[in-house]
């Protein structure tokens, strides 16, 4: 009986010594599985770059929506980024600009009172399993081909992101749904014509709001009934708001002859939609060689207005004794304003389209911005175009185009307010937001 009873107690510390070894293997694994995650939270922390972005309003007017754009060449390949402001997180994009799959840029919008600076901290990520954060969206674009088996005109669905045509292409005008690429913020909408005109057409709204994917630029019956808005500007073979032309030394050209040409949308944003337009072999001038030309269009979210780039591409080819031309169509029975220094505007009514029965006169106010140092002269007012000269020294030429509908709630509707509003304009474009960044 003695003997059963210490073999019993002999089992009892075994039984306890191997489940007090189990214990300590699994507290083991739990403190291995423990520090393999703070080696990788460290590794990642150290992959992690934080900027401070300190941005100032020099002006004594606030300003809303205003851009912050950060070029990414001086921090490695960035792949997610976190832009916070007193520890409350904003919106923010990463874009690939040429299209390598390695974001160039990081951009954000902010809000300043008058002479107000703002600190803002921005986290870089490069782990391999980040991606952008997604945000809701301010702006769209859209790149669309016909669907002969829908009917409706607002619901085609043949989405497409570039599209190239060969110089001798028949009608390229017609290879997309709504005659080229379109894009939006709030408060504007335009269309690009794929063809030798490229004109810049308008879309006006009635409130501010995204509208494009729902009407395709052409709007509904019912669509209209709830208060969605339309075209509301003919350009024919204008400048209509702000294309960009040869100039044969007393009128405009059209882009060609050329080889090809591209249309394609580089960014849809949240905050900025980036789209080009691409002329390779572009006969510009007589017994000069031709030329490569980008054009980007960049559409801020909360604008009106959109910036130009135009980049002239080809290699040992300065085009600084070419001669181009720009501005803004002459609408019907318009009136003019400039202030002699590159910005020029208009305030007219015209229909739309050649049906004056189905269509009503458009009321719209336009604007051009043109920086000094590419201005070569302002040419008097045609029946057609209110035209500016210009020509570029390095290759890189950049203007502003901006324009309001007599239709907005929230616009402008009389050509005083609206000339008013151009001379405004300017300023905020020469006085911009101050970006200073700091590494830690």
């Amino acid at each position: 009986m003695f003997i059963c009873v210490k073999i019993q107690s002999y089992l009892n510390v075994f039984t306890y010594f191997c489940q007090l070894l189990r214990q300590i293997k699994k507290t083991m694994k739990k403190k291995m599985m423990i520090m393999a995650l703070a080696a990788i939270y460290v590794s990642t922390a150290q992959a992690q770059q934080t900027l401070t972005i300190s941005v100032a309003n020099p002006s004594a007017a606030a300003r809303t929506d205003e851009a912050v754009v950060i070029p990414l060449d001086s921090y490695g390949e960035v792949r997610r980024a976190l832009v916070t402001c007193d520890g409350k997180e904003i919106a923010c994009q990463l874009d690939d600009l040429d299209q390598d799959e390695v974001y160039d840029e990081l951009c954000f919008l902010v809000d300043l009172k008058a002479k107000q600076q703002q600190k803002y901290e921005v986290q870089l990520f490069n782990d391999d399993c980040d991606a952008p954060k997604q945000y809701p969206a301010r702006v769209y674009a859209e790149m669309l081909m016909r669907n002969d088996k829908v009917k409706e005109k607002n619901k085609h669905n043949n989405f497409i992101e570039a599209i190239t045509a060969r110089g001798d292409c028949a009608n390229s005008y017609n290879l997309q749904h709504h005659h080229g690429v379109d894009f939006e913020s709030e408060l504007n909408g335009i269309r690009i014509y794929f063809d030798k005109r490229q004109t810049i057409d308008l879309y006006g709204k009635f409130e501010k709001r995204l509208e494009l994917q729902a009407t395709q630029f052409y709007t509904m019956p019912d669509q209209k009934a709830q208060g969605y808005g339309d075209d509301v500007l003919w350009v024919g073979n204008t400048f209509g708001l702000g294309a960009f032309r040869g100039w044969d030394g007393q009128q405009p050209t059209m882009i060609e002859p050329v080889a090809s040409r591209t249309q394609r949308i580089i960014s849809y944003g949240p905050l900025r939609t980036i789209v080009e337009v691409e002329d390779k072999g572009w006969k510009a001038a007589q017994n000069r060689p031709a030329i490569n030309m980008t054009i980007r269009y960049i559409q801020y979210a909360g604008h009106r207005d959109t910036d130009v780039e135009v980049y002239f591409t080809k290699k040992k080819l300065n085009v600084r004794d070419y001669r181009f031309s720009t501005g803004v169509i002459n609408v019907k029975g318009s009136e003019e304003f400039s202030d002699k220094k590159g910005l020029r505007g208009c305030w007219g009514s015209d229909y739309p389209t050649g049906d004056s029965i189905n269509s009503k006169r458009e009321t719209v106010g336009l604007g051009i911005l043109i920086p000094t140092q590419y201005m070569v002269s302002e040419q008097p007012a045609n029946k057609d175009n209110y035209a500016f000269v210009v020509s570029t020294d390095n290759n890189i030429l950049k203007y502003k185009i901006t324009y309001t509908s007599d239709n907005e709630r929230y616009g402008y509707h009389s050509a005083k307010d609206w000339f008013n509003y151009l001379k405004q304009w300017r300023k905020e474009v020469e006085q911009p937001v101050k970006v200073s960044v700091v590494k830690h």
